[in-house]
């Protein structure tokens, strides 16, 4: 009925990219082994070990330096820097762990052949995934329905979160509304089209976005019943930003926001809870103890550079209102609140050179640890933020306080996804992230912030 063209989700281009990526590197390993002087990695019955090992590696390092980023997957000038990383550090693990690996070669021209096949592998590979996968014949083409004064804004946040989600057409079920877009690629088409546009398009989702509940007369409700009693996928607008974006879009959410907060049931699980309260100790106690190494130098700088006291304490809300007060080592001039409470922002003139350093590579966060081991915080939750800002914030910002039910965190979902937080906008931004780690929370979604927390402090992305 419908002739909808190939698309590969998000999650299968994903799957794909790591499946090819493994599958190209061992291929041209063996061919490189059957072909030239080659013998340091070969494939055979009783040296599986070797393979799973590698496969493991370029797993972990490729996740690590975002080989496996969508964004950064679709340009290869940007992918190209992570395909280095990654091959580099997993050719050097690799040699360092001879016990599960062959052997360092004789001949060190091994160990070239051994680098550059995996490099042009990766490199190859991914040309081709630019040149057939990541192009328009695979966008899928989407037809959005409802209430489309926003729709300039909904593109602009589909484009941002997958290149290859087109919005080709809209209907307007909003009477005496005109549309003007910025967008001309962009058509717009009458309610009575919308099967035979679906038909004549190659239209493969219809998006529906309402707010009120008179928006969808009943003949555009019968061509919607019409198309999904055929199979045809037909989705609500804010579940497609959900889970395209990874945060929940608080901003369209009115009184029938129960209907968005089916919150995850590991925030009333005891188990779950104990297990997370026993990393938080563990991780506490390992990160004070690894973080002496840098104390040395830390307190140098901060006499040389601060000069001032090192540590810094600072109230913030925790979990159920609670205050209480965190512990950073000091990265602005002494005194730099003392006219009052004020936003950080982007190249703030109170924070000192050796304090953006500190900021940029996280290590400031450290002495929290000592929080996480009291109880006020947690390894990974929402940031706290100060009851001045909270008190202004949850004026202004449906649901703000909705992210005390949980412990704070020293880091978390909105703090490896955003970088800045200097506004109304940037703060309802976190929100939506935060909101959605506490309806999604999960033993997965927490080793994925972890990871990404170390792409952050390894890119120097701190704030």
């Amino acid at each position: 009925m419908f002739k909808g063209g190939v698309h590969f989700n998000i999650s299968e281009r994903k799957v794909l990219l790591r499946l090819v990526d493994v599958a190209s590197i061992l291929f041209v390993l063996c061919f490189v082994s059957s072909t030239f002087s080659f013998d340091y990695f070969t494939i055979s019955e009783d040296r599986w070990r070797w393979v799973f090992v590698l496969i493991l590696y370029i797993s972990i390092f490729g996740t690590i330096f975002e080989l496996y980023d969508l964004k950064k997957s679709s340009k290869l000038d940007k992918i190209f820097t992570s395909i280095v990383f990654t091959v580099s550090t997993t050719v050097l693990f690799y040699f360092l762990t001879p016990f599960f690996t062959p052997e360092l070669p004789n001949n060190r021209l091994q160990i070239l052949y051994f680098y550059f096949s995996i490099l042009f592998a990766l490199l190859v590979w991914r040309w081709v995934y630019l040149t057939f996968i990541v192009s328009p014949r695979f966008f899928k083409q989407v037809l959005v329905v409802g209430e489309v004064s926003d729709l300039d804004a909904i593109i602009d946040v589909f484009k941002q979160s997958d290149p290859n989600y087109k919005i080709s057409g809209f209907v307007n079920c909003e009477t005496g509304k005109k549309i003007s877009l910025s967008h001309e690629d962009v058509m717009e088409y009458q309610t009575h089209e919308i099967i035979e546009v679906v038909k004549r398009e190659g239209i493969m989702e219809i998006v529906v976005v309402s707010y009120k509940p008179d928006t969808i007369t009943p003949e555009v409700y019968q061509s919607l019943i019409t198309l999904l009693e055929s199979g045809f996928p037909v989705r609500e607008y804010t579940q497609v930003y959900e889970d395209m974006t990874y945060r929940v879009p608080v901003q369209f959410i009115g009184k029938d926001f129960y209907k968005y907060f089916p919150f995850s049931r590991n925030n009333q699980n005891r188990l779950y809870r104990f297990f997370q309260r026993v990393f938080d100790i563990v991780i506490s106690v390992v990160g004070l103890l690894l973080s002496l190494i840098f104390v040395p130098f830390i307190v140098l700088g901060n006499l040389i550079a601060n000069r001032g006291p090192l540590f810094y304490t600072q109230e913030r809300v925790g979990m159920n209102g609670k205050v209480f007060k965190i512990i950073k080592y000091r990265t602005m001039v002494k005194d730099a609140e003392a006219n009052g409470a004020v936003w950080a922002v982007k190249k703030d003139g109170r924070i000192t050179p050796f304090g953006r350093f500190l900021r940029h590579s996280r290590l400031d966060e450290i002495p929290q640890f000592i929080n996480v081991l009291l109880g006020d915080m947690s390894f990974i939750g929402p940031r706290p933020e100060r009851p001045v800002f909270v008190k202004q914030l949850s004026e202004v910002l449906p649901f703000y306080e909705t992210r005390h039910m949980i412990k704070p965190g020293l880091t978390g979902w909105a703090q490896v996804k955003t970088r800045y937080g200097s506004s109304l906008d940037d703060s309802l931004l976190k929100l939506q992230y935060d909101l959605y780690y506490i309806k999604h929370r999960s033993l997965f979604l927490d080793i994925n912030i972890m990871i990404k927390t170390l792409t952050t402090v390894i890119f120097f992305r701190g704030q």
